[in-house]
């Protein structure tokens, strides 16, 4: 139907301040699928674009929505994004048996400011495409800036996640740039895996002689150097001559060639916005977020050797990408029964490299190794002993925990914990200890039900336990007897309540499994937020099932809901790249961690109590069960923050 009218679904806004609804039509092209030249004909004849926020999943039979230019609010430090879907109305690739409908050209511009000031393509702003798993829309695999191509599948939904990362020097204002899309022909390198076998192995001997005359010229004299280049730009020259690039000569127009007035004339151009405010989220987050990273998944899909100068790098690496997430990565080998392993750092306390790890200040917490755990020997406790001396005179001491044992069942495993906490203890009277619980010990006479001996533990654990972390899962929708947990404990005495989500808590309730909303995902820090936790753990982020090699496709665990334990993927599984990929999920986190830094800069002006009444009068966070489906009430609690705290800053500047 050319007129019909789509009603706001999840993740469109009905009229917040970024993403409006308006009737406009929608409808099919007036072309037919064939031979269409995409450069003879207005883009947005071949193809949908329109924008949806980042808490909507874009899959692959999203029905396309009205194109509105798009305003985005960020404080500086902070990254914020949306999301642009492809769909083609029709197909306009030559190669009717390509299965490709398609292919567009995306180009980005700088955002700028009236003043000069930009957020730069490459640096400030990203593109990467939104790729399916288990056909839930989730991988993010990096797009080329400012350029790329990608190609589109008839009758499917492609999306683009567009991020803007403020810098924490970054002028506020209001910048502006646009996203331009074109359709294109499909490039060269897509139409070349649809050659028949025997044309690509022609080309690759072709090709590879040519490499082979041209790489020996560096030692050769100047006169046989020549004639070496000379010889291989003959035979690339009949290279281009074969059949098979017999279109590209015929077009004149290719899209690398298109007129630059041409491609604006028909391309679809996307206005975009962002209002920089005068404020910038703290680089050391409110809230430690600890996520744990297996050393042994890394070991066995890279094929590292511990402790070789590549494992290092590996986890090195992996341990800088996290913090861009505002996460405080702990690496984490487990042992038996669920004892583990947790560091934050793979060298010793005395390692030049150390020292820049603990005082890094994205880094909100970090675990100490408690090496004894899978070995009592003497040098085992000789090390722990020297790590604590080490780190216990440093100014960063006070983020230092120990992370020794996940979710302790019976009376033996808490015996366990208090003897392993009495020898930290012994070396630094101060130290953190976090425990993880679900219940009470099995096999001790506490409490009349359940639920009393699961909040007897801190009297059990009392002094071998500064952490209290419990499960999300336990408290299901009955937030009030969080003050029930809270009333046990002593911060007095530097206890902290913490939480964790894993297997559960299930739907509809906040967690990050596959397939559950985007309000959802973000819903967990709200939920946090909201019961006054002042820490979070997540036990996993790249826990999924055993390869041994890094293009291995992904499998969640068995046993595990979909995407329990896995937040981010290795980029070779995706591309050539060994970056690793962040899920749609990892996103949504890093959006609620900045949620919290919201709400906190609004408490510190208004209380608590003002910030909770705002979440509710907005719609955003009443409950775990009672939270908004839609992302506009967040784009509009976010913009009265801006315009509270905005407004009292004129004032007190006036």
């Amino acid at each position: 139907m050319q007129n019909f009218n789509v009603p706001p679904v999840e993740g469109v806004a009905g009229g917040g301040t970024s993403y409006g609804w308006v009737h406009e039509d929608t409808g099919p092209s007036q072309l037919t699928s064939g031979d269409i030249d995409p450069t003879k004909v207005q883009s947005a004849e071949l193809l949908h674009v329109w924008c949806m926020p980042s808490t909507a999943n874009v899959g692959q039979q999203e029905v396309p929505r009205p194109l509105e230019p798009v305003a985005l609010l960020a404080a500086r430090n902070e990254r914020e994004s949306i999301q642009i879907a492809l769909r083609p109305k029709v197909s306009w690739s030559a190669n009717s048996g390509s299965g490709i409908a398609g292919a567009v050209q995306i180009r980005s511009t700088d955002l700028c400011s009236s003043s000069g000031d930009r957020l730069v393509v490459g640096k400030s702003v990203t593109l990467r495409r939104v790729v399916s798993i288990l056909g839930v829309p989730d991988a993010l695999v990096p797009l080329d800036v400012p350029v790329s191509r990608i190609n589109l599948l008839p009758g499917e939904t492609t999306a683009i996640w567009v991020s803007v990362t403020v810098p924490h020097d970054q002028p506020p204002g209001q910048y502006e740039g646009q996203i331009i899309v074109t359709a294109v022909k499909p490039d060269a390198e897509s139409a070349m895996s649809y050659l028949p076998k025997d044309e690509k192995y022609r080309l690759y001997k072709e090709l590879k002689s040519c490499l082979d005359v041209v790489e020996p010229l560096d030692d050769k004299p100047l006169e046989e150097a020549v004639e070496g280049a000379k010889s291989t730009a003959s035979s690339l020259r009949q290279l281009l001559l074969l059949p098979t690039f017999q279109e590209c000569r015929d077009d004149h127009t290719s899209s690398d060639e298109m007129d630059e007035d041409n491609i604006i004339n028909t391309s679809i151009s996307i206005r975009f916005g962002v209002t920089v405010w005068d404020f910038t989220l703290p680089l050391t987050p409110s809230l430690p977020a600890v996520f744990g990273v297996s050393e042994t998944v890394i070991e066995d899909r890279f094929c590292l050797q511990h402790g070789s100068q590549s494992w290092y790098d590996a986890l090195d690496q992996h341990f800088e990408w996290l913090l861009q997430y505002r996460i405080s990565p702990f690496f984490c080998r487990w042992g038996e029964s669920m004892r583990v392993l947790a560091y934050t750092c793979p060298w010793p306390a005395d390692h030049p490299k150390a020292d820049s790890y603990y005082s890094d200040p994205r880094l909100a917490a970090y675990a100490i190794p408690y090496l004894p755990i899978f070995s009592c020997t003497d040098t085992a406790k000789d090390s722990l002993r020297r790590e604590v001396e080490v780190l216990k005179s440093k100014p960063h001491w006070k983020k230092a925990y120990f992370y020794l044992w996940d979710e302790p069942v019976n009376l033996e495993q808490y015996d366990m914990i208090r003897s392993m906490s009495s020898e930290i203890r012994a070396y630094a009277p101060d130290a953190r200890v976090l425990t993880t619980y679900y219940s009470g010990p099995s096999g001790a006479e506490l409490a009349a039900n359940n639920f009393e001996a699961f909040v007897k533990v801190p009297g059990i654990l009392r002094p071998h336990t500064q952490i209290f972390c419990t499960s999300e899962w336990v408290l299901g929708s009955r937030e009030d007897i969080v003050k029930d947990i809270v009333c046990e404990l002593q911060p007095e005495n530097g206890e902290e309540w913490w939480t964790y989500v894993c297997l559960g808590p299930t739907d509809p309730h906040p967690n990050w499994h596959l397939g559950m909303r985007g309000t959802q995902h973000r819903a967990v820090m709200w939920r946090v937020w909201k019961e006054g936790g002042t820490g979070f753990l997540y036990w996993g982020a790249n826990c999924y099932e055993k390869a041994t090699i890094p293009s291995a496709e992904i499998s969640f665990r068995r046993g595990l809901p979909p995407g329990d334990g896995v937040l981010f993927y290795p980029g070779e599984v995706f591309s050539s790249s060994n970056e690793p990929v962040a899920s749609v999920r990892l996103e949504r986190i890093l959006s609620g961690l900045q949620d919290i830094e919201y709400l906190k800069l609004y408490s510190s002006k208004h209380g608590k109590e003002a910030a909770l009444s705002l979440m509710e009068r907005r719609g955003v966070y009443l409950g775990p069960e009672r939270y908004t489906l839609d992302h506009g009430p967040i784009d509009l609690m976010r913009a009265d923050i801006y315009q509270a705290c905005n407004f009292e800053a004129r004032i007190l500047f006036a």
